[in-house]
C-alpha cells in the first residue's frame, strides 16, 4: 500500500486514495428532540432515547422514559442501524439502534448521524477510534459535565478511502475481529461474576456453618439460616452490642467545611469498608456536640436509607473519630462478638435477605435501629471467630487476585481492540489481505490473552480445591 502526507499531525500518513476531511463532508449530526418532563410517562407512549439509555454500543430500553405519539414529529423517530451518541455528560458513549429496539424516538442531547457519502459501519467505527475521541474530548466545553454541539462533532477530521467498496471490506474486517475481541471479553466479565458469587458463598458458608464440616449441628430456627454448629449462641444485635443509634439525620446546610472532622456518608460504604474520599468535612466542634455518632475502630456501619440501604461497612484504625451521617452505628460487644465477624455475618446471604426484609419504604427504601435491634446472628466463641476471619481473608484474597487478574486481562483487550480499530480506520494497516494482519501488532495474542488464559486456569483450579 503507498502512503501519502495527511498534513495533519496527529494523522500522519494515509494510503493514496484516502479522502481526509471534516465529518460534515460524509455525514450530518441530528439534536434530539427537547421533550417536556412534564409528558413523560413509565407506563404508556414511544419510548424516547435519553443519554442513560446508551450503553455499551447499545440501546438498554428496559424501562425507558416514554411520551405520546402525538408529541413526536416524524424526523425525530429513530430507524433500524442508526448510529446515536452522547451529546452532554458521558459524550463517549455511542449506540447503534437494533429492529427490537423500534419504535423510539430522539430525545436532546442525544446526536443521530445521517450518512451521504460514507459507509454507515464504516463511521459507527471511526467514532470508536482513538483518534476520534480525542477531538472530541478536545472540542467539548464544560468542566463537572462536559456538553459538545453538533457543528463541533462535524468538525472532527476524519479520513475515509474514496472507494465505498473499501470501506466496507474495512467494517466487514472489524466485525470480525472485534467480535473475538468482544467474545473474550465476555468470558473474563462472566468469571469475575463468578468469582463475585464464590466469594460471598465462601464468607456466607464460614460465618453461617463454621469451618469444621464434621462439627455437630442443630436448628437455628431462623429462616434463611437453616442449621448453624451445635456449639454456636444465636444472639440479637442488641445483646451483641453496646450500642445502636443513628449517625447525624439533620440538614447538612451550614454544617459541612473543606477541612475538619470527616465525616461519613451513604456513599462512602460499600463491600464491607469505608472509602472516605474528602469530599464531607464538620468542625470538630460540631463533632463533640454530636458525640454519639464519634466512629471508633471496630464499628459496623450500615446504610439507613436510599439506595444503598443495608450496605455495612466496618470502622478501621483509619476511621477512628471521624463522624457520620445518617448510617445506623453498631458499638459489638467486645467479649462477645468481633466487628469484623458481625460485618461478615450482616453481609453474607442471611444477613443481607434479613436485613431486606425489615426495610421499609419501597421506592425510598429505610432502615429503623429499632428493627436491626432484633435481627438475630449467629455468634461462635471468640476463638473461633478468629479463626474464621483469617479463613476469610485468606480465601478472599485468592479470588480478589484473580478477579484483578481479570480485569487487567480486559483493559488490556479493550485498549487492543480500540488500536486495532484506529489502525484500520486511519488505514494503518491493509486489511483487503487479512493474512497480513495475523501477525500485526493489533492482533490478540501476547499480553491480553495470557492474562486471561491464566486467570481462567487459575479459577478452573481454585473450583477443584
Amino acid at each position: 500500500m503507498e502512503y501519502k502526507p495527511s498534513g495533519v499531525e496527529w494523522l500522519d500518513k494515509v494510503p493514496e486514495g484516502w479522502v481526509i476531511g471534516a465529518i460534515k463532508r460524509t455525514a450530518n449530526l441530528q439534536a434530539g428532540f427537547a421533550f417536556q418532563s412534564k409528558d413523560f410517562s413509565t407506563s404508556s407512549g414511544i419510548p424516547i432515547v435519553r443519554m442513560n439509555n446508551l450503553s455499551k454500543g447499545l440501546l438498554n430500553l428496559d424501562s425507558p422514559v416514554r411520551v405520546s405519539d402525538k408529541l413526536i414529529r416524524p424526523e425525530f423517530y429513530l430507524n433500524d442501524k442508526d448510529i446515536v451518541l452522547g451529546m452532554s455528560g458521558s459524550i463517549e458513549n455511542i449506540a447503534r439502534v437494533q429492529k427490537f429496539d423500534l419504535p423510539c424516538a430522539l430525545n436532546q442531547r442525544v446526536g443521530r448521524f445521517f450518512v451521504h457519502t460514507i459507509d454507515a459501519d464504516f463511521l459507527w467505527y471511526i467514532i470508536q477510534s482513538r483518534e476520534y475521541k480525542e477531538q472530541v474530548f478536545l472540542s467539548a466545553t464544560g468542566t463537572a459535565q462536559l456538553n459538545i454541539s453538533s457543528e463541533q462533532i462535524e468538525s472532527c477530521v476524519i479520513t475515509w478511502p474514496e472507494l465505498l467498496s473499501e470501506q466496507r471490506a474495512i467494517a466487514s474486517f472489524l466485525d470480525r475481529e472485534t467480535e473475538k475481541i468482544d467474545r473474550m471479553i465476555g468470558k473474563q466479565e462472566r468469571m469475575i461474576e463468578l468469582l463475585k458469587e464464590k466469594r460471598q458463598a465462601v464468607i456466607s458458608h464460614a460465618v453461617t456453618k463454621g469451618l469444621n464440616p464434621n462439627v455437630p449441628m442443630k436448628d437455628s430456627g431462623i429462616e434463611w439460616l437453616g442449621e448453624i454448629p451445635e456449639h454456636w449462641d444465636i444472639r440479637t444485635i442488641s445483646r451483641s452490642t453496646t450500642k445502636i443509634t443513628n449517625g447525624y439525620v439533620g440538614p447538612t446546610r451550614g454544617i459541612l467545611f473543606e477541612n475538619g472532622v470527616p465525616y461519613i456518608q451513604a456513599t462512602h460504604i460499600k463491600k464491607g469498608v469505608v472509602n472516605f474520599d474528602d469530599a464531607y468535612f464538620v468542625r470538630k466542634e460540631w463533632s463533640n456536640a454530636h458525640s454519639k455518632s464519634i466512629l471508633r475502630e471496630g464499628d459496623v456501619l450500615i446504610v439507613q436509607t436510599g439506595a444503598g440501604t443495608g450496605d455495612v461497612g466496618l470502622v478501621s484504625n483509619n476511621e477512628e473519630g471521624y463522624n457520620c451521617h445518617a448510617l445506623i452505628i453498631l458499638a459489638p460487644r467486645k467479649g462477645v462478638i468481633s466487628g469484623g465477624f458481625l460485618s461478615e455475618v450482616l453481609q453474607s446471604h442471611y444477613g443481607y435477605s434479613k436485613l431486606y426484609s425489615i426495610r421499609t419504604g419501597g421506592m425510598h427504601p429505610h432502615l429503623n435501629c429499632s428493627e436491626v435491634q432484633y435481627v438475630k446472628v449467629p455468634v461462635p466463641p471468640r476463638y473461633e471467630q478468629d479463626a474464621i476471619m483469617e479463613f476469610i481473608k485468606a480465601e478472599t484474597s485468592k479470588l480478589d487476585r484473580l478477579g484483578a487478574k481479570a480485569k487487567q486481562a480486559i483493559e488490556l483487550m479493550k485498549e487492543r481492540r480500540t488500536a486495532l480499530i484506529s489502525a484500520a480506520v486511519t488505514g494503518k494497516i491493509d486489511v483487503r489481505d487479512e493474512a497480513e494482519c495475523v501477525n500485526c501488532e493489533y492482533d490478540m495474542d501476547g499480553e491480553p490473552a495470557l492474562l486471561a488464559a491464566e486467570a481462567q486456569a487459575e479459577y478452573r483450579t481454585g473450583s477443584k480445591d
